[in-house]
């Protein structure tokens, strides 16, 4: 997931990501002509390795692969949609909005959100088992920890960085 704290390193995560990973697209930070402008560029050295482009916020119109939101934003987006989570309740609303995965956060601790209630792995797990759709791994994330945790996927904003 981009984020203007893991702007300067895109390039070498991109490198890194094996093919079929996905790069959420959200670069709130910068002013609309610059977000979209980063946005085609980072576009093009994903596709250039078998990465799909995910828009996050304001993006209509953008040539992304899909669309990431909270359920009720997801509208009729064409490609993958992915629907953020936080309990058993929005991963019912992610259902209920056709999403094609649900990003289940936080599991951890995260710099994004100090001293926020966290998931923990015990209940993520709970959750995560409930769920008829893919669950992908969200807070706190890093290689190991999502080795630990037998779900679908994992993302992180700061374990790219």
């Amino acid at each position: 997931m981009s984020d203007a704290r893991n702007d300067h390193r895109l390039d070498a995560a991109i490198a890194r990501l094996p093919r079929g990973s996905a790069l959420v697209y959200r670069h709130y930070h910068l002013p609309p002509p610059e977000r979209r402008a980063r946005f085609e560029a980072l576009r093009r050295r994903c596709a250039l390795r078998g990465i799909a482009v995910i828009t996050a916020g304001e993006a209509r119109g953008w040539r992304g692969e899909g669309r990431y939101a909270a359920p009720h934003a997801l509208g009729r987006s064409a490609g993958l949609r992915l629907a953020t989570a936080h309990s058993l309740a929005e991963i019912g609303a992610a259902v209920r909005a056709r999403a094609s995965a649900v990003l289940l956060s936080p599991v951890f601790p995260t710099r994004s959100h100090p001293g926020a209630p966290v998931l923990g792995a015990v209940r993520f797990l709970l959750l995560a088992r409930r769920s008829p759709l893919p669950v992908i791994a969200l807070g706190g994330m890093t290689k190991r920890r999502a080795a630990r945790l037998p779900v679908w996927g994992w993302a992180a904003i700061d374990g790219l960085a």
